[in-house]
């Protein structure tokens, strides 16, 4: 027997949904949450890990959670903690989307990050990623996880869905991970629980529809729409995809998934989903479905228009060492800083700069002060950046944790100028170096305040 107090309404609803599997399923919320990474392709040259989760390719499950604030490695954007369900859409990003060509993916309700990683690490170098978060203190989060994951081809905004209906058909793919009840997260955050209503979910369920059609003109014709939520409830999930096909023209694409990972095929009237419950994965509730839309969709008209001023001669000459491949970058000055982006995509930029509210866009490199370069956080954390250009100063894990607290190191070091500090062979950000002393530049509101004294 479970001991688990649903919600009646909830548990009468789940019980009618899922039929006999419903002892299962609660049975399921007595036992303990499985702890998950993804690692960050572009920073694992290596790795020990065993036990894969098998729908995606680099996820993996922990026998145990450990402190990750107090993990260099995870500041340094070797890897992202997230839910083993939601790597589902690994699975649904490959089968839909033709990734041998560039594309423009738009992640729109993307704090903190965890899709938003995982897609830039599926799409080439020269396809673009839109992160978008309506929110700005949870915007913010976005963007730090963005730059510790590192890569230069991601535009981190803050808009709400309406605004891209300026961008009329020039998405070919958008992820939408919609606001919901959290019903599939029952047994990871019980709060959720507590706050659950019938009113909540029919909310949910308006806003869902909302969110969709402000943001559906801007997927062009045969642009492909990701849905998911981390709810079971029909009406924000099946019932929305069939409200969707009502409105426009779009056909469902199933996908092919195997059937030892346990998702559970879900038909609404037009299209197909997939439910990932707790009592058959290892991981959380998830739905998503993939839909292809077939309707004809006017394009913005994207000019041949770089409206962004560039560094001096003077200034790029030093700043191109410090990229690889820097002949396909762009230097360009963005509020005050210098940052790297795609050179394909400059185009793409600029249109986006018109419409809407962007927090970065590429890699912030340097400030530039009197003629002097003033390297930025997130140049230390970009997979694009030489390295090997800097001076490093290689620390253990207790000056690596001093330096993430921004505290004083045991390392000394007599040379001027800037170095890169690294923790197993990964940067974590700068130090200035003053002859006598190590002036510590990582970011003031990014350090953290966990102690091994009070870890739990």
């Amino acid at each position: 027997m479970y001991d688990i107090m649903f919600p009646p309404a909830f548990e009468k609803r789940m019980r009618e949904y899922i039929g006999e599997e419903w002892q299962d399923f609660a049975a399921s919320h007595a036992e303990k949450p499985t702890t998950s990474i993804r690692l960050n392709p572009k920073k694992n040259k290596s790795h020990l890990l065993r036990d894969r989760i098998p729908w995606t390719s680099m996820g993996y499950y922990l026998d145990e959670r450990p402190s990750f604030t107090l993990d260099p490695l995870f500041h340094a954007g070797k890897y992202y903690v997230q839910e083993a369900s939601s790597m589902l859409l690994e699975q649904a990003f490959l089968q839909s989307v033709d990734l041998s060509r560039p594309i423009n993916v738009l992640d729109l309700c993307a704090a903190p990050g965890g899709k938003s990683t995982h897609l830039v690490s599926l799409i080439n170098d020269d396809s673009l990623l839109i992160s978008n978060e309506v929110i700005r203190s949870r915007a913010k989060t976005l963007e730090e996880n963005i730059i510790k994951w590192g890569n230069n081809n991601v535009v981190v905004t803050n808009n709400d869905p309406n605004d891209f209906q300026a961008l009329q058909g020039f998405f070919d793919v958008i992820v939408i991970d919609a606001p919901c009840s959290g019903e599939g997260l029952f047994r990871k955050d019980p709060a959720s629980m507590r706050e659950w209503s019938v009113e909540n979910t029919a909310l949910c369920s308006k806003r869902q529809r909302r969110i969709i059609m402000d943001v559906w003109p801007s997927l062009k014709q045969g642009g492909i729409l990701i849905y998911s939520t981390c709810t079971f409830n029909a009406d924000e999930n099946e019932r929305i995809l069939d409200w969707l096909h009502e409105q426009d023209e779009m056909e469902s694409i199933p996908l092919k998934l195997e059937e030892k990972w346990g998702a559970r095929p879900v038909n609404a009237q037009s299209t197909a989903g997939y439910g990932l419950y707790p009592h058959r994965v290892r991981g959380e509730g998830l739905f998503i479905s993939v839909l292809r839309k077939t309707s004809a969709a006017n394009e913005v008209r994207i000019k041949k228009n770089n409206s962004f001023s560039s560094p001096s001669k003077i200034i790029l000459e030093k700043l191109t060492p410090w990229i690889r491949q820097s002949g396909d970058k762009a230097f360009i000055l963005r509020q005050d800083k210098i940052q790297i982006f795609p050179h394909q995509k400059l185009n793409e930029l600029s249109l986006l700069a018109n419409h809407l509210y962007i927090l970065i866009a590429g890699t912030p490199l340097a400030a530039v002060k009197h003629n002097k370069l003033i390297p930025d956080h997130a140049a230390a954390l970009s997979t694009a950046l030489s390295a090997e250009h800097f001076s490093s100063i290689a620390v253990d894990y207790n000056d690596a944790l001093h330096f993430l607290r921004k505290e004083p190191m045991s390392v000394h070091s007599t040379k001027k100028g800037f170095a890169l500090i690294t923790h197993k062979d990964l940067p974590l950000g700068w130090v200035n170096g003053l002859g006598n002393r190590l002036n510590n530049l990582y970011p003031s509101d990014w350090r953290i305040r966990m102690s091994p004294a009070n870890q739990k």
